[in-house]
């Protein structure tokens, strides 16, 4: 389905959007509450994690190296990989070795990123998500529409549609009866657990163990109760030390869900010990790039690495709670997803995505690790048009549209301009009939008359520059 396509379906789809608006208000409201009630430096914060985060940035190539022979050390086996295929390979060479047939998995968007899933079914694996919101979309066959609550977009009566019509049960829609449901459903599947996989928050250089932060357990079985672990980890989520990655857990479970601490917080550094008696007997880390060094390089981009996938961003963003994650197309939806996915996935295959945003500038001004996403959307932005200098890849693969080029640049003349900006907008409102009827035939515009008129706006900005100027309106 065209990009177009799947946000008007989307729009038009009224039990989607009462969905989403009520999660996300939700969201924002117990963040809110808990950054009151319980922070006193929160903004304190904020500036800390941004610096643990940038140290580690700063000084990647020897964080890793750092951490992959400390990890060693503590009897991990470490794997590089460059992109999502190599990582993909790399864990089903692990399967084969094994002779298993499938693999349990804890919540990992990294996995979801490298395609992991699909890459196994071919080749006749099972892979079996454990987390519940994962479980409901993959009964589905849909792919996570937010980053950290994957089924957001279903509300239990839904819930109960699908287990009803997946798994065979009575029809509920109360919490606790579907999370009954889901934990029978997987209970038979852990006690046959061979090879579990897992998503990594921290990667912790100085310590070589590696931190999974859940609500539900199902990450906690799935790294305990295994022979052997995978844990699949970009680079950009090492850190130097345990103290840093508290900082960046302090910011993390509040901005991601409103909870002061999550449920689970598992440090796994190893596999299992002598005379322990739980743990994996072999524990494998995959460590991947995936162009996150082509980000890092970049002088417009290199910030957006010190992102620690809470979802603040998605949950504050006005576009996100109108459309879903779906619309996106790509693994990282929202703000977020509007920076990484053109920079990972290429920006002829997923640059439409910059177009979903407003530029309000919420999610910079939330984001718990000040990253400035409205600003680097709007550079992408520029980079699709072909005005910038250093575009990401895939860029040269576009083809540059001629009449909106022009129509850009009498925009960026008229707002440059005071004498045609102020006469233009004090003119906008009496001619909006006529510019709507000629705006159909001029390209960008047609597409932002379709669902918009200009009302009392040339007025009000005629209004608010003549104040500005200590000019009297009349």
């Amino acid at each position: 389905m065209k990009h177009e396509e799947i946000v008007r379906e989307n729009l038009a789809n009224k039990q989607l959007r009462e969905n989403l608006s009520k999660a996300m208000h939700t969201l924002q409201t117990n963040r809110a509450k808990m950054v009151e009630s319980k922070f006193v430096n929160w903004e304190e914060l904020r500036e800390q994690s941004k610096y643990a985060k940038n140290k580690a940035l700063n000084s990647l190539e020897e964080r890793l190296l750092e951490f992959e022979a400390n990890a060693t050390k503590n009897g991990f086996i470490v794997h590089w990989a460059n992109d999502g295929d190599e990582a993909c390979e790399i864990i089903y060479n692990i399967m084969l070795e094994k002779k298993a047939n499938k693999i349990l998995k804890g919540k990992s968007m990294a996995s979801e990123e490298i395609g992991l899933n699909h890459y196994l079914e071919k080749r006749g694996i099972t892979a079996m998500e454990t987390d519940l919101g994962e479980v409901i979309i993959q009964l589905i066959h849909e792919a996570p529409v937010h980053i950290v609550v994957p089924a957001i977009h279903k509300n239990r009566y839904e819930i109960g549609e699908i287990f009803h019509d997946k798994l065979g049960v009575e029809k509920e829609s109360e919490p606790e009866k579907l999370n009954a449901i889901a934990r029978e459903y997987l209970r038979g599947e852990f006690k046959e657990l061979s090879i579990g996989l897992g998503g990594v928050n921290f990667a912790l250089s100085k310590e070589g163990a590696i931190w999974m932060i859940e609500n539900e357990g199902n990450g906690r079985m799935c790294t305990t109760i295994s022979d052997v672990l995978i844990s699949v980890c970009g680079i950009e989520k090492v850190l130097e030390t345990v103290e840093d990655a508290v900082s960046v857990d302090s910011m993390l479970t509040p901005s991601a869900t409103g909870q002061f601490i999550a449920n689970y917080n598992n440090i796994i550094s190893g596999p299992r010990r002598e005379g322990e008696l739980d743990g994996p007997k072999e524990c494998h880390i995959v460590l991947f790039d995936n162009r996150r060094t082509d980000m890092l390089r970049h002088e417009d981009y290199h910030e957006v690495l010190r992102c620690i996938r809470c979802g603040t961003c998605m949950n504050f963003c006005p576009v996100y709670d109108k459309i879903g994650g779906h619309s996106y197309q790509a693994t990282y939806p929202g703000p977020i997803g509007d920076v990484i996915d053109p920079q990972i996935f290429g920006m002829d295959e997923h640059g439409d995505v910059v177009t979903l945003c407003s530029l309000c500038n919420r999610c910079s001004a939330v984001c718990p690790v000040k990253i400035p996403l409205a600003d680097m959307i709007r550079k992408l932005r520029r980079d699709k048009v072909g005005d910038g200098d250093n575009p990401p890849f895939g860029t040269e693969n576009l083809s540059k549209n001629i009449a909106e080029k022009m129509v850009f640049k009498a925009v960026t003349t008229a707002f440059t301009n005071g004498w045609i900006f102020r006469n233009g907008v004090k003119a906008a409102r009496m001619f909006n009939t006529p510019i709507h009827m000629v705006s159909g035939f001029v390209p960008v515009v047609n597409k932002w008359t379709k669902y918009k008129n200009l009302s009392n706006f040339g007025i009000d900005v005629y209004k608010e520059v003549s104040n500005m100027q200590g000019v009297r309106y009349e």
